[in-house]
């Protein structure tokens, strides 16, 4: 970012220099915004700021894989995912739009019941979300901020913008609003694929240690049969990661985790 504004500064000082350069100049600036526009649309890079993709080193090495679920809540998923998740004694972290939590606000308060973690995925989800200016930005997120914590009592940590994409305005608004923006290091594609095989096979493929795991129990696909993909997909998820004995934990359990820890 500092080196972006350098060159805008060094692109106007040598418009009044040599105007007849413009063309370079023009094209110079041009190319710097092709750039951050690249790397914001890579939701795992971090060339605009910090991005949680896998856990530390330091806790990904202790048979942990965070768990996280977007776009909800739904009153028809949720509930069923967290039963899913009790009878495998397992926790996640539910990333929700500020606008299904006040239509559901009971589900809401379940997760955190439950010992799930409740974190922010904007007001409404716009999907023009990256292309925002940064007071439109700056009211999304806290306007999920105060109504996430308000429902479920407990303010969220973590961030996760719509669809992965973010402009370089959103590092700054998230160290405000002290958030951690947070992307992940396997999915499934569950929101838009509707077999439950080829999500399985492309999640479960190379999973290790401190892997971030993301699914949706909001906007999920459905099956032929009318089936939430994620319900068909996450009890043989679960299964996986006992078999090879790692753990499902919420984002704040894993990264508390330690050796042995149960929590």
């Amino acid at each position: 970012m500092r080196l972006s504004i350098a060159l805008h500064a060094l692109a106007g000082l040598g418009l009044l220099v040599q105007p007849s350069g413009w063309p370079w100049l023009l094209g110079a600036i041009a190319a710097n915004h092709l750039f951050l526009g690249v790397v914001g649309m890579w939701p795992r890079s971090r060339l605009l700021g910090p991005n949680l993709i896998r856990l530390p080193a330091s806790r990904g090495a202790r048979g942990v894989v965070a768990l996280s679920f977007d776009d909800g809540p739904d009153p028809d998923v949720t509930p069923r995912i967290m039963t899913l998740l009790e009878q495998h004694g397992a926790t996640a972290s539910f990333f929700c739009i500020g606008k299904r939590a006040e239509a559901w606000p009971e589900i809401v308060r379940d997760v955190a019941r439950r010992g799930h973690s409740v974190e922010n995925h904007t007001q409404r989800h716009p999907y023009a979300f990256a292309c925002f200016g940064l007071r439109a930005m700056r009211r999304e997120i806290d306007a999920a901020q105060i109504t996430l914590a308000r429902i479920s009592g407990s303010t969220p940590r973590f961030f996760r913008a719509p669809a992965g994409l973010r402009s370089p305005l959103l590092d700054p608004v998230l160290s405000r609003s002290g958030l951690r923006l947070t992307a992940w290091s396997r999915r499934g594609h569950d929101c838009v694929r509707r077999d439950p095989e080829a999500v399985l096979r492309q999640i479960t493929s190379r999973l290790r240690d401190g892997d971030i795991v993301l699914l949706h129990d909001g906007s999920c696909a459905r099956t032929r049969d009318g089936t939430p993909v994620v319900l068909a997909v996450l009890p043989r998820l679960l299964e996986h990661l006992q078999a090879r004995g790692l753990r499902a934990l919420s984002l704040p359990h894993a990264l508390r985790a330690g050796p042995g820890d149960q929590t």
